[in-house]
């Protein structure tokens, strides 16, 4: 979340920045809110200064001026009391109002309402021209004995599937390979639980209840299914204080990721673009807290993104996403999208989001430096490195050859053991 502070101090600047995203915060509340917050301390301290003083008066009274300075002393706790009740109410008032202020948006980041105001950075490949009619990753799957989705109905319900011969072996390889990639370029293996608290979900934006939570909840506990490693590799560090020259830390984490997916429809429901439940390899990053340092961190991070597709042999465009499909956290975000032959079109495979110290307010997650006083919080960022069911969905129509048959990329061979399916 933004600082209290910087809100307070940047009024018009916060306004501006939620109308740029398309998010409605009643920014008259918050400063009433803040206001009435000051006068309260403000007040609780004037109480707590007049009882002290009462206090030392008391042993120095009268036998008959006693009981009148034990009765006001008595009122004078009272009020502390109901002060500090007051002030309760009103900082879980003004949290919540804090809470729904997304983070700030990055200069260069571009302004719109939607996706259609994103702008392509650049694209890599050229989309395949096919001399055949090229088959969705459906057919492909149904040819080959790849997928049953049928099963995956029967056993949990529409969104759930199984992955079956090849693709079983194909997703095993996609994750090992993405995770050799991530070591490679100095980021820490995690496999990470699959349930975290609901604090670590509120801490890193997402919002585990509500009607448009993208969230399973655990009935009877605090407990969701994760919808990223993001989550968890995020909350590792909760209410910790690092040394700044710890910084940067490189974390990655392979987990299984639940999502409801409320709302989805056409054809973003076929086959496994847009699922309830898949493996993904995930790209983490705590950085000093400074933009030039996290925003250093973000290029190295969408640089392994392009570098996973490039071995892959994907051709795909990478999208600087524009204010008002950024989400609350993140201060910038950039989506790798392959070609899908399939679809027609390009489709998300990744997202890299700088999110600077909006989730490690949430989180408390501080450094200090020695050459600077007290603590600051840290920057935070993350990535995909492979979503598995998007990224095998490219794997299989881009591969696909006029015989029926399917081209393993190279560098997955190794673990699928053959060079082609069918």
């Amino acid at each position: 979340m933004l600082d209290l502070q910087f809100i307070s101090d940047n009024l018009d600047a916060v306004a501006a920045n939620c109308r740029n995203r398309g998010v409605a915060v009643d920014l008259d509340r918050f400063k009433s809110l803040r206001e009435r917050r000051n006068a309260l301390i403000g007040e609780a301290d004037q109480t707590r200064h007049k009882s002290k003083e009462l206090s030392g008066l008391i042993p120095k009274a009268t036998a008959a001026e006693k009981p009148a300075l034990v009765e006001q002393g008595r009122e004078l706790r009272e009020r502390i009391a109901a002060l500090e009740a007051q002030q309760k109410d009103v900082d879980a008032e003004l949290r919540a109002v804090q809470s729904a202020i997304p983070n700030m948006t990055h200069p260069a980041a571009p302004i719109g309402p939607n996706e259609t105001d994103s702008k392509t950075v650049r694209t890599w490949g050229e989309p395949r021209k096919f001399d055949f009619a090229p088959l969705d990753h459906v057919a492909l799957c149904e040819k080959h004995d790849l997928l049953d989705l049928d099963a995956g109905a029967r056993v949990a319900g529409h969104g759930f599937y199984f992955l079956k011969n090849e693709a079983a072996l194909l997703e095993l390889a996609l994750v090992q390979y993405a995770a050799q990639i991530a070591r490679k370029r100095g980021f820490t293996l995690h496999i990470t639980p699959d349930l975290a608290r609901m604090e670590i979900l509120e801490g890193t934006g997402y919002q585990p209840r509500g009607n448009e939570t993208q969230i399973y909840s655990i009935a009877g506990t605090d407990l969701c299914l994760v919808a990223t490693a993001e989550i968890t590799l995020g909350g590792t560090l909760k209410d910790q204080i690092l040394d700044i020259n710890q910084l940067p830390l490189r974390l990655a984490g392979i987990s299984h990721c639940f999502r409801t997916e409320a709302g989805a429809h056409g054809k973003a429901t076929r086959g496994i673009y847009r699922v309830h439940q898949f493996t993904k390899v995930e790209l983490f990053a705590f950085t000093a807290p400074d933009v030039a340092a996290s925003d250093a961190m973000h290029a190295e991070i969408v640089a392994i993104e392009e570098e996973i597709f490039q071995g892959l042999g994907i051709p795909y465009r990478v999208i600087d996403i524009c204010s008002g499909d950024l989400g609350g956290p993140a201060y910038r975000k950039f989506d790798l999208e392959a070609w899908m032959p399939g679809r027609n079109e390009f489709g998300e495979i990744t997202s890299a989001s700088n999110c600077t110290d909006f989730q490690s307010r949430r989180l408390g997650i501080r450094c200090k430096s020695p050459d600077k006083k007290g603590t600051q919080f840290v920057h935070t960022l993350n990535g995909t490195a492979v979503a598995v069911t998007r990224a095998l969905i490219a794997v299989l129509e881009n591969g696909q050859e006029a015989d029926g048959s399917i081209v393993i990329p190279e560098v997955l061979r190794a673990w699928v053991g053959q060079d082609r399916i069918g």
